[in-house]
């Protein structure tokens, strides 16, 4: 049943990001985990089974989502895809090809000279797994895309503050929304790192930022990734499904990658040395207040050095 499950959620997935934002096959493997003809053969099976891609995501029924099921079933009695065993036939090649600093999509090309046509996806799983590619790279600059697009979150630790429910004093959370072109802050407080909390602070920053990102970059937390992987994580089934039904895409950062989410990683710092050092908070219903005038006033009218303007102008972006 849990193998189903699975199933389920990533296909709906693949299936609501070709319907909502007409993403090419490459776009959707990669937000969703699956290698590009995983993603084609969801959707010749789906479109085969009656979905429209102008029909909206109401075709997305138990009935359609099963017919995929059966049509695209993989069978895999060694754990792994036909791509993986090609690959695995293939290793010495493979191996010596990066010892001469090949690129791997140089080695994409020279296993289809042979005749093995193997995903790009798939390839690049094998070698991180069985020949430990990558590595460091070198930073570049990141192109800051479109306002209402990306929207980056961490948990960052405060510091200590008494709790007048417990008694004592606890540890405070900060769940932080950095907007990617404004910079715009939003801090949600918490004692705790759940699901709930990460669900709850997402429906607040909702409603501050006056609507929902297309895109949410989070690390690697526990509540939203439930296996961190540096190519295909395993996401949270009930975290998935909340995306789904908010109508956002999930695209976590790689395992001890903050550049893969630099513009929240920056703000932690910001968030607990202006927000939270040097104050006394009531309870949690009262720093939660402050916080959210802070994000507007200090954080939001704050002139931001990289930009420069703003951060909270355009608060959306």
């Amino acid at each position: 049943m849990a193998y189903r499950e699975i199933t389920v959620i990533e296909i709906k997935e693949v299936l609501r990001l070709w319907l909502q934002d007409r993403m090419g096959l490459r776009p959707i493997a990669e937000a969703v985990g699956v290698d590009r003809k995983t993603v084609r053969r969801y959707i010749d099976a789906a479109v085969a089974a009656g979905l429209v891609r102008d029909g909206g995501e109401a075709q997305l029924t138990d009935a359609l989502i099963g017919a995929v099921i059966e049509a695209v079933r993989p069978e895999r009695p060694a754990g792994h895809g036909a791509a993986w065993e090609a690959c695995r036939a293939e290793h010495d090649r493979i191996k010596a090809w990066l010892e001469k600093d090949l690129k791997l999509t140089k080695v994409e090309d020279l296993l289809a000279r042979r005749g093995v046509e193997v995903p790009y996806r798939t390839l690049h799983r094998y070698a991180a797994d069985e020949l430990g590619f990558g590595g460091r790279g070198t930073t570049v600059p990141v192109v800051d895309g479109e306002p209402g697009h990306e929207l980056q979150v961490d948990f960052g630790r405060m510091g200590m503050m008494f709790d007048p429910v417990t008694g004592r004093r606890r540890a405070l959370w900060a769940l932080i929304f950095t907007a990617h072109v404004s910079r715009h802050t939003f801090v949600w407080c918490s004692w705790r790192q759940t699901l709930e909390d990460v669900i709850a602070g997402c429906e607040a920053a909702w409603e501050f930022y006056g609507g929902v990102f297309k895109v949410l970059v989070p690390d690697n937390m526990k509540s939203i990734v439930d296996r961190a992987d540096p190519t295909a994580p395993r996401l949270n089934i009930t975290f998935t499904e909340y995306a789904q039904a908010r109508g956002f895409v999930i695209d976590p950062a790689r395992v001890r990658s903050p550049q893969d989410k630099p513009r929240v990683e920056r703000t932690v710092t910001y968030v607990r040395d202006s927000f939270f050092a040097g104050e006394e908070f009531a309870d949690l219903a009262d720093a939660q207040r402050r916080a959210d005038v802070w994000c507007r006033i200090k954080a939001g009218m704050r002139i931001h050095g990289t930009i420069p303007r703003e951060a909270g102008r355009g608060v959306r972006g």
